[in-house]
């Protein structure tokens, strides 16, 4: 017959096990409910009223060799099926599409309810650099808007 001493570990390691298993219930509440930073000001861009809204205030990171942050791009108005295709880029100036169109960062990409970006950026983000969304229409015309990084995301 085996003596089960009565030590800490035997009187508490079941209470830890079951502590372990509350962690994937707050990983899902987490999961459920996210929490962002505020949308910036919409601007027009032809047809196409958009609002940017940073996923998170993280420096940017590494994503097919650029650096990127992600953003999603709230039409408020616009038909999304009249945009060809659409870029954004954080920097001085908006990049020209020889750069952009060089890997798949940078593209707007979603449904109608939401377009998401990974937007191409330098490794650290400066007061002088902007977010710059580039939007294409199916008779060619470009549309570019400009929103100025708030201090939030400054480092």
């Amino acid at each position: 017959m085996a003596l089960v001493r009565s030590i800490w570990w035997n009187k508490n390691k079941y209470k830890l096990s079951g502590l372990i298993l509350l962690f994937p219930i707050v990983f899902l509440y987490q999961s459920l409910t996210p929490k962002f930073p505020p949308a910036w000001p919409a601007q027009q861009l032809g047809e196409f009223k958009v609002s940017p809204l940073p996923l998170d205030l993280k420096a940017p990171y590494v994503h097919h060799d650029d650096f990127v942050k992600d953003f999603m791009v709230i039409f408020e108005e616009g038909e999304i099926s009249n945009m060809r295709q659409g870029y954004a880029n954080i920097g001085v100036e908006a990049l020209p599409m020889s750069i952009l169109q060089r890997s798949e960062n940078g593209i707007l990409h979603g449904n109608k309810h939401g377009q998401h970006v990974h937007a191409i950026a330098a490794k650290q983000l400066n007061a002088t650099d902007s977010l710059w969304v580039s939007i294409q229409n199916w008779q060619g015309e470009w549309s570019v808007a400009r929103w100025p990084l708030p201090p939030e995301l400054l480092p």
